[in-house]
């Protein structure tokens, strides 16, 4: 069993899932940062290799990425970084990225080295399951989940499709857009994550807009986890550590106390 497996494993148990992208503000201010979200309720942390075109991205995780890549953050540094932070944490780590820097890399030496370093799983928002079977022998000879992206537009066909071919979890996006906190979600997110549950036996994560923990919990009483990026970033971008703890403790008692 996976390290991403054993999250979900756990009953009634609700994944928390922050993301940060790696290099920023600095390489050290990211390995801290991980150490305070294991050590304070994360069950998952996603690692943001920084892209030039991060489509899927808002502004706010733009601008870390941008400031990332200017601080010189290659995916070859980012596996490093990986290696570095597998050391002081035993939680779930995740890439996130886009499918050019992995191409770049060469998709299989990518994955063996992210594997070599600790990386559990990888999520790549814009790479469809149609073009993704390279990427997917890849990750399974290397014992990597691949997490496939599911959009509220999304059919049912699509949404069987995804489960069959993603590993570990399936992303599901609360919203029609890109990344960023917003201050309340889709109406109609509970529709959408009903007809998801209804297809996959796989756990559902979702992500994009949840920036409170009110908004966490009522994502929790829907789905099996509930991944924040944007809100992340912007205590980071404040510098202020402390308030990112609370925060991250208090969306963690949140979600230990949603009841289905």
């Amino acid at each position: 069993m996976s390290r991403i497996d054993a999250v979900f494993m756990q009953t009634g148990h609700k994944a928390l899932i922050p993301y940060v992208t790696l290099g920023y503000p600095s390489i050290d201010a990211t390995v801290k940062t991980v150490q305070q979200l294991a050590e304070n309720g994360a069950d998952i942390i996603e690692l943001g290799i920084p892209f030039s075109d991060p489509l899927a991205d808002g502004a706010t995780i733009q601008r870390s990425s941008y400031q990332a890549l200017q601080n010189g953050v290659t995916p070859q540094v980012c596996i490093e970084v990986a290696a570095k932070l597998r050391k002081k944490t035993a939680v779930p780590l995740m890439f996130m990225t886009y499918f050019n820097p992995v191409l770049s890399y060469g998709a299989m030496k990518f994955c063996q080295d992210a594997a070599a370093a600790g990386i559990d799983g990888l999520i790549i928002p814009d790479l469809p399951p149609e073009e993704g079977l390279e990427l997917e022998n890849a990750t399974r000879q290397s014992g990597i989940s691949l997490v496939y992206l599911l959009a509220p537009t999304s059919t049912d066909a699509r949404i069987r499709l995804v489960s069959r071919r993603s590993r570990g979890f399936i992303y599901t996006v609360s919203v029609i857009g890109v990344t960023g906190a917003r201050k309340q979600l889709p109406a109609n997110l509970g529709i959408f994550l009903k007809r998801v549950k209804r297809i996959t036996r796989l756990p559902v994560c979702v992500g994009f807009g949840i920036s409170t923990a009110a908004q966490a919990k009522q994502v929790a009483r829907m789905a099996d986890g509930v991944i924040i990026g944007s809100r992340i970033i912007q205590f980071m971008e404040a510098g202020d550590a402390p308030a990112l703890v609370n925060f991250i403790r208090e969306v963690r008692s949140v979600l230990d106390n949603t009841r289905v």
